[in-house]
């Protein structure tokens, strides 16, 4: 095998590995955006039309089928396409609904707030237990309530 052939090989295994290590997990699960640009298409290839264009990095996605290297997915809107999965990441992330939310410095409706969070903040989530999840903003945490967030 010449240099390049194991280089082309290596290139592919890069690009192929993170949708099959995907393939394995049940369906559905949450995933985010791992880039910032990232196209959702009508069908699972290149050749379909493009159906929507996501600009937010970090946004939750809840992917409900696969296909080969591809992803069908949900948005936070009920919005569903087909994703590259290599566009995808299982970093857990979730988005602020419904009106401002108090972010708490325990899981608590009693313990004091942190910070408040607007509708479609974006956040990234380390840890949930007993309906809270902790929520990581920019640097920022705080404990939110599960039904104060989709994607977790």
């Amino acid at each position: 095998m010449t240099s390049r052939q194991i280089l082309t090989s290596l290139m592919l295994l890069a690009a192929v590995g993170p949708a099959a290590a995907q393939s394995d997990v049940e369906l559905p699960y949450w995933a985010s955006i791992s880039v910032d640009e990232a196209r959702m298409r009508k069908g699972p290839s290149p050749d379909v039309p493009v159906t929507w264009e996501y600009r937010r990095k970090d946004l939750p996605v809840k992917v409900i089928a696969r296909h080969e290297t591809w992803r069908k997915i949900e948005d936070p809107d009920g919005t569903q396409g087909w994703m590259a999965a290599r566009l995808l990441s299982r970093t857990r992330t979730a988005i602020v609904t419904g009106e401002v939310r108090p972010m708490r410095d325990e899981p608590d409706t009693s313990a004091a707030v942190a910070f408040r969070a607007q509708p479609g903040v974006v956040g990234r989530i380390t840890d949930c237990k007993n309906g809270w999840c902790l929520f990581n903003v920019g640097g920022r945490k705080g404990w939110i309530q599960t039904d104060h967030i989709w994607g977790d």
